[in-house]
């Protein structure tokens, strides 16, 4: 008498799912089925070096008194955003102040180190198939790291001190 089950020996040999889709889609794919391994590291280093670069040309630190902020935020409602000091704060990264950066965007000069961290280790292992140390977050310390960005982005828009000094 035969199983009911008469497990993957009988089961049909299904050809490798291939998915129609659009022109868009098979292009995409087949571009990235055809791009060598160091192109995504490649195109995040040139997205990174493109804000950079605009961050430098810009000089963020030094804006016209009564320029019209570029935030949509801030320009509709008056509040500092969560990212609010953010390009500023690179500014000054860059150019090696990092009490000046901090006192723009403090939690984005802490995160910076362990961004930077995360992405050489991502990058080394598609380009060069390096293995450098996993940096392991837990669920619990990214929570915490949101959840002290949104207690910083809701206490610098306070209008009393000691929050007044968290305004930029």
């Amino acid at each position: 008498m035969g199983s009911p089950n008469p497990g993957p020996a009988a089961w049909p040999m299904v050809p490798k799912f291939e998915h129609p889709g659009d022109r868009l889609t098979r292009f995409v794919l087949r571009v990235h089925a055809r791009s060598p391994r160091w192109a995504g590291p490649l195109a995040a280093v040139g997205c990174v070096g493109l804000g950079m670069g605009y961050a430098l040309l810009s000089n963020p630190a030094h804006a016209d008194p009564d320029a019209a902020p570029t935030c949509l935020l801030k320009l509709t409602t008056g509040l500092d955003c969560p990212g609010c000091g953010g390009t500023r704060a690179l500014w000054y990264v860059l150019h090696a102040d990092l009490p000046a950066a901090a006192r723009h965007h403090f939690l984005f000069v802490f995160a910076l180190p362990f961004l930077a961290y995360l992405f050489v280790a991502w990058a080394g292992n598609q380009a060069f198939g390096w293995r450098l140390p996993e940096l392991r977050i837990s669920s619990k310390v990214i929570v915490g790291f949101l959840g002290a960005w949104l207690a910083f982005s809701v206490l610098r828009n306070l209008p009393w001190a000691p929050f007044t000094s968290l305004y930029v």
